[in-house]
């Protein structure tokens, strides 16, 4: 096996086998010019990184980035105090402990004493990963949701070994993957379903679930996986201990021999690994060797959008896509996927059939409508989920009902950076109707909870409208047009430019 060292010892590179990951394909929805990839970026000081952070992981990256076929024998030497201090100083202060009942609080008292106490421990290899406390919170559709709580020592490590490990992984993810990524974000992957649907030749969309992902991942496969690109035993010793740490569950222990953490720092990363390598090679694959007709695809985390041309297309894929997935120990929920007639054109192919208006289909959170402009022109509306709105409206209803009591300046606080986040999310074009309706009920569960406080009550209205022009914010579109932001954070190449970049958007056409 040959070896290439690195002057500083930071990376050793070796050759895979021959059925290592390939090239990154290049991902189209327009031609795009080379505008650098989140590979490319470099760590900026602050408060993700820590002050003053070291730009020693922007050599692993460029050696990601130029050799795919490169496996990273050092890599936890760049788990340094300093990166440790920048991963604690990123986490949520108000989180929830996990089972040792350390908050962020607590863990800030004597805060460099404790950290070179974990950092010492990790590099002479005496640092132990602790269970995970298990924990259910209500979904949308009504069902639990398990999610497993970290310590915060291990929330501070795996966010440092996070950081570290990207530096590889960002050079090898493909452009459609969007999930808990440096620099994109659920928006970003809307825009790109939206204009890959828009300008495309999609006519049919196939709805993609898959069953308890994060409860199903194979430890022994994610392994393999890992092993691609990291040779580093102290890592993937790392990775296996929190693997196996188990979940605490109601005083009880018990041992992980399959799936991840959801909630974990780490869990996202070793999702988008496994996705990676069992999902995402495989149908880029598979669009440029089997499809007919033009495939996009779209995936953030285990949900994953993929639009076709030819029905004779969806259907090969989705058959196909059920074996794939069953090799490594994945399903398809099949209540919850379904393939429907969508796109530029579905309205008037129905329309002849006399088949009704086009079926709708929900992705992170928006319910996606095929409608027109003004001018006729077709367009891809999005519009809050009615299940998702419920479901929050319900949470805020009953969080109300609790602040009740409070001082009316400290519920209209509350109430309004509850209202301001969903604006930040929602409040899309073409949805105004939807965020408008969340900011009047809202308010109208205020007005009612106020109410209760007293048999006596005089709470009308008119206070209401005051004291909502004063606390929460107005109902506006906060975001621009997908187009608009795409093509910014995109930029289209000259007319000469012949090669399209790659990696860069997640639509993509085969």
């Amino acid at each position: 096996m040959n070896e290439r060292g690195k002057s500083d010892g930071s990376v050793v590179a070796a050759k895979l086998p021959n059925n290592a990951a390939g090239e990154v394909a290049a991902e189209v929805v327009e031609r795009r010019g080379p505008v650098k990839g989140n590979a490319d970026s470099k760590t900026r000081p602050g408060r993700r990184a820590g002050q003053g952070a070291s730009n020693a992981l922007d050599r692993v990256r460029e050696v990601a980035r130029r050799d795919k076929e490169a496996r990273f024998t050092a890599l936890l030497h760049h788990v340094t105090v300093e990166r440790l201090r920048g991963a604690y100083r990123a986490l949520r202060p108000k989180a929830a402990p996990g089972v040792d009942g350390v908050t962020w609080e607590a863990y800030g008292q004597d805060l460099e004493h404790k950290l070179q106490g974990l950092h010492g421990r990790l590099h002479r290899g005496g640092y132990r990963a602790r269970p995970s406390r298990r924990v259910e919170i209500p979904k949308a559709d009504g069902g639990l949701r398990s999610l497993g709580i970290s310590s915060l020592e291990d929330k501070v490590l795996q966010r440092s070994v996070v950081e570290v490990l990207n530096a590889v992984y960002e050079s090898d993810f493909l452009g459609f993957s969007y999930g808990f990524r440096p620099g994109r974000s659920q928006h970003d992957a809307l825009d790109a379903l939206t204009v890959a649907i828009s300008t495309g030749k999609v006519s049919w969309v196939l709805d993609a679930d898959i069953r308890g992902f994060f409860d199903s991942v194979d430890h022994d496969w994610l392994m393999k996986f890992i092993e691609h690109r990291i040779a580093d035993k102290r890592v993937l010793r790392l990775i296996r201990k929190w693997l196996g740490a188990g979940v605490l569950e109601e005083g009880r222990w018990r041992a992980s021999k399959e799936g991840t953490p959801q909630g974990a720092n780490v869990s996202p990363l070793l999702a988008n690994v496994y996705l990676h390598y069992a999902f995402d090679l495989w149908v880029d694959q598979w669009r440029k060797r089997h499809a007919h007709g033009e495939v996009i695809v779209v995936r953030y985390a285990d949900d994953f959008i993929v639009g076709f041309q030819n029905h004779d297309d969806a259907q090969r894929f989705w058959s196909e896509l059920r074996g794939r997935l069953a090799k490594f120990s994945l399903e398809l929920n099949a209540s919850k996927t379904r393939l429907i007639e969508f796109g530029r054109f579905a309205a008037e192919r129905r329309a002849r059939r006399g088949a009704g208006r086009p079926e709708t289909f929900e992705f992170l959170g928006f319910t996606h409508i095929c409608a027109k402009t003004k001018n006729g022109r077709f367009k891809v509306q999005r519009v809050t989920s009615k299940r998702r709105m419920r479901a929050r409206l319900r949470e805020v209803r009953a969080s109300l009902y609790a602040r009740r009591h409070l001082p009316i300046p400290e519920q209209g606080r509350w109430l309004g950076s509850v209202v301001r986040g969903h604006l930040n999310y929602y409040a899309v074009p073409d949805n105004s109707r939807a965020i408008g309706a969340f900011r009047d009920q809202a308010r109208r569960h205020w007005l009612r909870a106020l109410r209760r406080r007293s048999q006596r009550s005089r709470v009308t209205w008119e206070r209401m409208e005051r004291w909502s022009a004063r606390w929460i914010p107005p109902a506006r579109v906060r975001h621009p047009w997908p187009h608009q932001r795409f093509d910014v954070k995109h930029p289209r190449q000259e007319p000469s430019a012949l090669a399209a970049h790659a990696g860069i958007c997640a639509g993509g056409r085969s």
